[in-house]
């Protein structure tokens, strides 16, 4: 699978870690809030990514709210502010890869995606309410974009499409 991400300022990073280091949780990647994930995200998709994501400024992300998805998959997370900023910049991304990955998951795709980012995932509804419990109330926290990359997590390999954004803030 291929994630396209957008990993944190290093303040930000830290803040996360300290909240997953609290519940015990553990990460095979950095802190990060994910756009979009399919089967595959080719080079010639990559390539327009990189063009596209020059033109865009990418916005600071607030992480504001404390909340799960009770799935299969239990997952404890630090859902975005959703704005028009951080929409349009879903928007772009996925406008390209439309037609041009294979296998998106419908959880990414525009109308469906909850921009979070994940504290801890695959637990049991016990272990998901004590982690909640173990760190709310949770302080807001402001996540500048360091980068914006593809992750292989079948690999580990991490391509960077876009660094952080030189406007001004």
């Amino acid at each position: 699978m291929h994630a396209l991400v957008a990993f944190f300022d290093d303040e930000a990073d830290k803040k996360v870690r300290d909240l997953q280091r609290r519940i015990g949780a553990r990460h095979e990647y950095p802190p990060h809030l994910t756009y979009a994930v399919a089967s595959t995200i080719g080079p010639k998709v990559r390539k327009e990514l990189r063009e596209d994501l020059e033109r865009l400024w990418m916005p600071d992300l607030y992480l504001h709210s404390l909340s799960t998805f009770s799935t299969v998959d239990n997952v404890l997370m630090l859902a975005a502010v959703v704005d028009t900023e951080l929409l349009a910049v879903h928007s772009a991304i996925h406008d390209v890869l439309a037609s041009n990955v294979k296998n998106p998951s419908a959880y990414y795709l525009p109308g469906n995606w909850v921009p979070h980012c994940t504290l801890v995932q695959g637990v049991d509804d016990s272990a998901v309410k004590a982690a909640f419990a173990a760190v709310f109330p949770v302080e807001p926290i402001r996540a500048k974009v360091r980068e914006v990359s593809i992750v292989d997590t079948q690999t580990g390999e991490i391509d960077v499409l876009k660094k952080a954004s030189t406007a001004p803030r």
